[in-house]
């Protein structure tokens, strides 16, 4: 019998140039509306020179299609999400300094501090049939199939990346969170329709960090 494949973990891109939803009387976001209805580019940290550039901390693997987009959204919880024009960029010690249009001054810097520079989630590019977008696993329930019988671990409210290495799932169990590395050796089976992540865990990993 043919081994069926697994799909590639991939992390989270860029949508191609398709112009933008209008979001007029849109509600101030919750924190699950930030993870679900977009793609999250960078976080915004601090002031960057004198003329309004900000640092932010990249959080996708394709900062180079910064280049193709003018437009992006800034988001931050209990507010609606502020479209700004990206006016230029270049990246800088492993992060990238931004530069939006009316944000001229350090004060009009420091008031983006903390903000996430996104897209709309059906603007990023398309997974291929074996691919995964992480951001897709959020709210899914882990499933550890190790032992003899199935054991629920719970559910995905988070997924980091750390630079350099695999990303972590932060589930929530019965114990509290518990950190998982999503590597291909312990994925078995993904189900997103039914939102279930199937994983093959060593022993006492769930409980490592609970």
């Amino acid at each position: 019998m043919k081994k069926a494949k697994k799909p590639d973990i991939r992390p989270e891109g860029w949508g191609w140039p398709v112009g933008f939803p209008a979001v007029r009387g849109e509600v101030p976001l919750t924190a699950a509306d930030m993870l679900g209805r977009w793609v999250w580019l960078a976080r915004i940290r601090r002031p960057q020179g004198r003329r309004g550039e900000v640092l932010a901390e990249l959080l996708t693997d394709f900062p180079q299609k910064f280049a193709e987009r003018r437009r992006l959204w800034l988001l931050r919880e209990s507010a609606e999400p502020r479209p700004i024009e990206l006016n230029g960029f270049w990246l800088h010690k492993g992060g990238v300094v931004l530069h939006f249009a009316g944000v001229e001054s350090i004060t009009d810097a420091e008031a983006l501090a903390g903000q996430i520079v996104a897209i709309p989630r059906e603007e990023r590019a398309p997974a291929q049939p074996d691919e995964i977008h992480i951001a897709d696993l959020i709210g899914c329930t882990v499933i550890d199939v190790a032992g003899a019988a199935p054991r629920v671990v719970g559910e995905i409210e988070n997924v980091e990346r750390p630079q350099g290495s695999a990303p972590i799932l932060l589930v929530r169990g019965a114990r509290g969170e518990v950190l998982i590395p999503l590597v291909q050796n312990y994925l078995r089976r993904l189900d997103l329709e039914a939102r279930r992540v199937e994983m093959a865990l060593p022993e006492g990993l769930a409980e490592l960090n609970a």
